[in-house]
C-alpha cells in the first residue's frame, strides 16, 4: 500500500463525511482488543463507505494498533472486501460452460473494450463495473449477462451497446 502523504484520515469531505468516521471510530472502539478485530471493523468499514477507501484502511490501522500493510493484506485477500470505489451498475458476465461456448468471452473483451476497464475494475466515472462469474445457472439462455438485477439472455456482440445505453445515454448509437 503506497504510505505516501494522506490528507488526516476523518477530517471529511463531500465523498466521505465526518460522521462517517465518527461511526467507524465507534466500531473501532467495540472491537479494539476482541478475536477477529480487524476482519470485523474491516466489514463494518466497508458497509459504512460502500468499498475501503485508502484514508479508511489508515484509520483503522491506526485505531486498532496495527501496521496499514495488515490492513491492506486482508482487504486485497479477501474477494469479500473492495477497494474500489462501487459503480452504480454491476455488469456479471456468465462464463460458464454454456456461455463460454455461446460467445461469453467474446462479449466480456467486447464489453471491456466499450467501456475501456478490464474485469474487477470500475469506470472513471463510476457507472459500470465488470464481474466475470463462474456460473449464473441460466445455461439454457447463454450466453448470459446480468446488469444490477436484470438478466439480458442469448446476448450477442452487436447488442452489447444497445444494452449499456439503457443504463447510461453515453452509450446510444448515433444515427
Amino acid at each position: 500500500m503506497d504510505t505516501g502523504t494522506v490528507r488526516k484520515p476523518g477530517t471529511g469531505n463531500e465523498e466521505f463525511p465526518a460522521e462517517k468516521f465518527q461511526i467507524l471510530d465507534e466500531r473501532i472502539k467495540e472491537y479494539k482488543g476482541k478475536t477477529g478485530a480487524t476482519i470485523r471493523v474491516m466489514s463494518k468499514a466497508q458497509e459504512i463507505f460502500g468499498y475501503l477507501p485508502r484514508e479508511v484502511m489508515f484509520r483503522i490501522a491506526d485505531g486498532l494498533g496495527i501496521p496499514p500493510v495488515k490492513v491492506y493484506g486482508i482487504a486485497t485477500f479477501y474477494s469479500y472486501f473492495s477497494t474500489m470505489p462501487p459503480a452504480r451498475h454491476k455488469i456479471i458476465s456468465c462464463q460458464g460452460t454454456a456461455c463460454y461456448v455461446s460467445g461469453g468471452r467474446q462479449m466480456l473483451e467486447k464489453l471491456e473494450r466499450i467501456l475501456g476497464i478490464r474485469r474487477g475494475e470500475t469506470t472513471p466515472d463510476r457507472e459500470f463495473s465488470i464481474h466475470p462469474v463462474r456460473c449464473i445457472g441460466t445455461c439454457a439462455l447463454a450466453p448470459v449477462i446480468k446488469i444490477d438485477s436484470e438478466i439480458y439472455s442469448r446476448v450477442s456482440i452487436g447488442k452489447i451497446k444497445k444494452i449499456l445505453a439503457r443504463y447510461s445515454k453515453k452509450y446510444e448509437e448515433k444515427n
